[in-house]
C-alpha cells in the first residue's frame, strides 16, 4: 500500500524541511520512496535487527545525509527523537510485523515451511527465543500466549500437547512445533483455513518480541511527537495489532468533555482526527502482485489541536 502511505503523508511534508520517523525502518522500501518524493525530507528510521539496519544503511544511502538511522526497538521513539536533536516530526510511519527477510531467511526460525532452530528474535542479541519459550514455560502459559496472541481455538490442547512432548525431548526445531500443532488440531478444522500452526507461530513470535506492548507505547509516543497538520499511518497485519491501533487513535480523536454540557471544553477537544474511515485494505492488484499484503489494514489521524 505503498502509493497510499504517500498519499496520507503527502500533505504533513509539504513544509521546507519536514522531518518523518519510520517506527519500524525493515528494509527501508517505505523510506526511500518518502525521501525521494520529498527531497528536503530527513527520515529517522528506527529498526531492532541489526540485519534491517545493515541493509537499509546500504539501500539509502544515496540519502546520507538526510537520514539517521538507529538500532532500537520502536518503543523507544522518543528518546530516539530526542537524541537525534529532533523531538517533534511532521510524520510517524508504522509497518508492524514480521518483514519479508526475517520470513525468507530459514535460520530465523519465524516460518513454520522451513525446519530450521525455533528461534524468532527480531534482534538476535536478546535472551529470550521460541525455543526457551516452547520449551519453559508452563502449560497455563502457553494456553495463554497461544489463546491471547494466536487468537487459537486449540490453544490449551496445543500446549498440553507441547508439554507433553517436550518432556520427552525438547522441542528445538520449527518442524518439530509445527507437526505437534498439527497433531493437535481436530482433523476436521485442519482442512480449512490454511496452515494450521500459522496461529501459534504468531503467538510466539509476538511473545518473543513483545511487538504488542511495544506497540502499545510506541505509537502514544508517535502521536505525541506530532506537530499541528503532522500525520501518522499504520500499516498493521493481524487483527490484534489493528484493534489496539484502532483504540489509541479513536481516543485521541474522541471529544471527552463530561456530557450535557452547554459549551464544549477546550481542554476535552479532540487533539486528532481519523483520515480514514475504518480500516484501508489493499487492492485486489496488489494482493495478486504480494500476497502477503492481503492482510494489511491501514489507519491513520492528523493532529488539528496541540496541547
Amino acid at each position: 500500500m505503498l502509493d497510499r502511505v504517500l498519499e496520507l503523508l503527502a500533505p504533513a511534508l509539504s513544509g521546507p524541511e519536514p522531518v518523518a520517523v519510520d517506527a519500524n525502518l525493515g528494509l527501508g522500501g517505505h523510506a526511500e520512496a518518502l525521501l525521494a518524493a520529498h527531497p528536503s525530507l530527513h527520515l529517522v528510521g528506527i529498526d531492532r535487527d541489526p540485519t534491517a539496519i545493515e541493509r537499509s544503511t546500504a539501500r539509502l544511502a544515496p540519502y546520507a545525509d538526510r537520514i539517521t538511522l538507529v538500532r532500537a526497538v520502536s518503543d523507544e521513539l522518543a528518546d530516539v527523537l530526542r537524541d537525534a536533536g529532533r523531538p517533534r516530526v511532521d510524520a510517524a510511519l508504522f509497518d508492524l510485523g514480521v518483514s519479508s527477510p526475517q520470513l525468507d531467511e530459514a535460520e530465523r526460525g519465524f516460518a513454520y515451511s522451513y525446519d530450521a532452530p525455533l528461534d524468532m528474535r527480531m534482534d538476535r542479541e536478546q535472551e529470550l527465543t521460541a525455543e526457551r519459550v516452547v520449551n519453559t514455560y508452563s502449560a497455563a502459559d502457553l494456553t495463554r500466549i497461544l489463546r491471547d496472541y494466536g487468537e487459537e481455538r486449540f490453544a490449551a490442547r496445543v500446549a498440553n500437547l507441547i508439554v507433553k512432548e517436550r518432556a520427552k525431548d525438547p522441542i528445538t526445531s520449527t518442524k518439530r512445533l509445527a507437526d505437534l500443532v498439527r497433531a493437535a488440531i481436530p482433523a476436521a478444522t485442519r482442512r480449512t483455513g490454511g496452515n494450521p500452526a500459522k496461529r501459534t507461530f504468531q503467538a510466539l513470535r509476538i511473545e518473543v518480541n513483545g511487538e504488542l506492548s511495544a506497540l502499545e507505547r510506541a505509537l502514544p509516543a508517535a502521536l505525541d511527537a506530532l506537530v499541528l497538520g503532522g500525520r501518522v499511518v499504520v500499516l498493521a497485519y493481524h487483527s490484534l495489532e489493528d484493534r489496539l491501533t484502532k483504540q489509541v487513535l479513536v481516543a485521541r480523536t474522541r471529544d471527552t468533555s463530561p456530557p450535557g454540557l452547554p459549551v464544549p471544553l477546550e481542554a476535552h477537544q479532540p487533539r486528532f482526527r481519523l483520515l480514514t474511515r475504518g480500516a484501508e485494505l489493499p487492492d485486489d492488484e496488489e494482493v495478486a502482485r504480494n500476497p502477503r499484503a492481503a492482510s494489511a489494514r491501514l489507519r491513520a489521524a492528523e493532529r488539528i489541536r496541540e496541547g
